[in-house]
């Protein structure tokens, strides 16, 4: 491929591109070269290798020789993915910035395609798209944050953080930030080891407008080393990750809005409506102890929700118990008049 002359490059949107790295040398060649073969933008690329024992900083080092866009940072010792994004946060310059994971790569285009609506309206603080889960079978999912997106769109930061509600609604690889509003909204949080995206995208939303790209951006893969596999045991976990960066969104941004009695309530509800949604999950597993636990978490969360329709079907659930629960189920898919 071409590269673009300084003349180019002049004119061309900039995207600084940060790579955390940790044991996923085997997956970081694909990973650099999605980003270099992006037309239209001038890319740098900066891998940071989090002191892997497998060899990855090598690989990084040997990728690097191969294009001047390539720098590679290897840590002496493991400092964590925190500190390793804050770190990549604070190198950034160019007019857009992206992390990736080293195990994720990005789909043709699509940096431009960010960076084109980026600098199109200077209220937008960053970018999303749709994307593909790639499992370890090599089978791809679609992943589509907006469903009822039929074209490109751009959300006010107030009605994206509605639409987030307690959920991480942002394919991560796909999330492209301008440098600036990044560097104004600050460091990811360090006790929000697994929520710390989720309340980055809150944070950003409330400085500015959130522009929604509806392509394939990027591949997320799913494999056993991923740190968002859910289970019965990280369920609850994972929601008080996601209590706790809704607190720290709603304490720390400077938005009036955001620290409203009306959002709160907000938050609340999304919240208890998410652990519900797990713990019948849970209930459909066979996981009970995991079920009761994440419904009492619901109800402390929002104990208006005992009044749902969901809640009181789980508690019918709950009541009859899996086995009848099952047998129920069956009969009625079989008395349905589309089973042949």
């Amino acid at each position: 491929m071409r590269r673009p002359d300084k003349q180019e490059q002049a004119v061309l949107p900039t995207v600084d591109v940060v790579i955390p790295c940790y044991c996923y040398g085997r997956f970081l060649r694909e990973c650099v070269q999605s980003m270099l073969e992006q037309a239209d933008v001038a890319v740098r690329v900066l891998i940071i290798d989090d002191a892997s024992p497998d060899g990855s900083g090598e690989i990084a080092r040997d990728i690097a020789l191969g294009d001047p866009r390539v720098t590679t940072l290897v840590h002496a010792s493991n400092r964590g993915h925190i500190a390793t994004y804050n770190e990549g946060m604070d190198w950034a310059e160019a007019d857009c910035f992206l992390l990736l994971s080293a195990d994720d790569y990005l789909l043709p285009g699509a940096l431009a395609r960010a960076a084109g609506h980026i600098a199109a309206d200077g209220a937008i603080a960053f970018c999303f798209g749709n994307a593909q889960l790639l499992d370890i079978d090599g089978h791809a999912t679609p992943i589509r944050p907006l469903p009822k997106a039929r074209a490109d769109t751009v959300l006010e930061g107030i009605r994206f953080i509605e639409l987030s509600g307690a959920s991480n609604i942002v394919p991560t690889p796909t999330a492209v930030v301008r440098t600036a509003m990044q560097k104004a909204a600050g460091h990811y949080r360090p006790e929000l080891h697994h929520s710390g995206d989720m309340e980055m995208w809150l944070r950003l939303a409330a400085l500015g407008r959130v522009a929604f790209v509806n392509a394939d951006q990027a591949v997320y893969r799913r494999h056993a080393a991923n740190m968002s596999l859910w289970t019965a045991d990280a369920a609850l976990p994972e929601l008080r990750q996601r209590e706790a960066a809704i607190e720290a969104f709603i304490l720390n941004c400077k938005a009036a809005a955001a620290r409203s009695h009306a959002v709160q309530l907000r938050f609340d509800r999304a919240l208890g409506q998410e652990a519900l949604r797990m713990a019948h999950i849970a209930f459909n597993a066979g996981e009970m102890a995991a079920c009761q636990e994440i419904t009492a978490y619901a109800r402390q969360i929002d104990p208006g929700i005992e009044w749902s329709l969901p809640f009181l079907k789980l508690s019918t659930k709950r009541a009859i118990g899996p086995t009848a629960w099952r047998r129920l189920a069956s009969a009625r898919r079989m008395m349905s008049p589309r089973h042949p």
